[in-house]
């Protein structure tokens, strides 16, 4: 069947449904989706593998790349590759897919999307066969994770059947994280995006729906300060040269007194997707670019550089390494 000839069966407008079926989207529902990331591709080739291999252990094979809330987001971000035009609101008031639902038709997608590795003679055939059943669910492909209502129960329902899962935010749904806390539903590793050192530059990356959007990102920093002891906790700073690469000691300080999380992630921006129509290649930063500007945040709140990633320009900063860092599975 041609991908022109799936009937949409989603929420979505045609135009989005469309554009993301070119893409390469993979739907689990009325409002999920699963796309399959390059580094599971180049992993399944024994080409290389993501820097969450690297840095945490989480295997590249058997990584789902998928989002319960596509379309659906309450920022504008400059730097984001996805399409704002298309986007479906900033809350769900209708009655969403369970958990169960999207877990089996996001694995069904995976199977799917990587079935045309079958037949590559280069494939690594142990890797193919493993991938089958995905293990690790990246729960941020496209939107805004948090908007999920049920976000909570598809955690725990990930745990139950033995996935791990890496939760990436926003952060302007605090209370959305506070029920993750309450419900004992806390991901394996979460993460904020914090892109800005003062209120105004926020306002202009990411250009958030909320007014009082930076209230509830300093909510969600603290929260993961709240957590730290009980999962593992991560800053996502994209860095776009010539924007937000200032003030790094202004980034220490707030990070250091509202989040104090486990790691820190300064990764460049890249100039690709719909971002091309926001930015400029100039504001891609070279991997010594990022690492300089890391170090300096890490100067400012006492942490270090403990690995780095050249090809995907990202550094990863921590106040001490410690040997779980890089999860051992069986």
């Amino acid at each position: 069947m041609k991908k022109e000839e799936i009937k949409n069966t989603t929420i979505l407008p045609d135009p989005l449904f469309k554009a993301l079926l070119k893409q390469q989207y993979g739907f689990a529902g009325k409002h999920s989706a699963v796309k399959i990331c390059e580094w599971t591709k180049k992993s399944l080739l024994d080409e290389d593998t993501c820097y969450k291999q690297k840095f945490y252990g989480i295997r590249s094979h058997l990584c789902c790349q998928m989002t319960p809330t596509v379309g659906f987001c309450s920022n504008k971000c400059v730097f984001c590759w996805r399409p704002h035009e298309f986007n479906q609101g900033y809350e769900m008031n209708f009655e969403v897919d369970d958990p169960d639902t999207i877990i089996k038709k996001s694995i069904e997608q995976q199977r799917k999307l990587i079935s045309g590795f079958g037949g590559n003679p280069k494939v690594n055939r142990r890797k193919f066969k493993e991938a089958q059943e995905p293990m690790h669910f990246a729960i941020s492909l496209t939107g805004e994770p948090t908007i999920y209502p049920r976000l909570p129960e598809l955690i725990k329902r990930l745990h139950e059947l033995g996935k791990t899962t890496f939760l990436v935010t926003n952060g302007m749904y605090p209370d959305m994280l506070e029920r993750l806390e309450k419900e004992d539903a806390l991901p394996t590793q979460v993460y904020v995006s914090f892109t800005a050192p003062n209120e105004k530059m926020f306002n202009e990356v990411d250009k958030p729906v909320f007014k009082d959007a930076w209230q509830r990102l300093m909510r969600s920093l603290e929260f993961l300060k709240r957590v730290k002891n009980r999962t593992r906790t991560v800053i996502r700073v994209t860095a776009i040269k010539g924007i937000n690469m200032i003030q790094p000691e202004e980034y220490g300080r707030i990070l250091k007194e509202k989040a104090n999380p486990t790691f820190i992630e300064v990764k460049a921006y890249m100039h690709v997707g719909y971002s091309k129509y926001r930015l400029k290649q100039e504001n891609m930063p070279t991997h010594d670019e990022v690492k300089e500007f890391a170090k300096k945040i890490a100067d400012s709140m006492g942490y270090k550089i403990i690995d780095d990633k050249p090809v995907s320009r990202v550094v990863l900063l921590m106040k001490e390494d410690f040997p779980g860092r890089i999860m051992k599975f069986e």
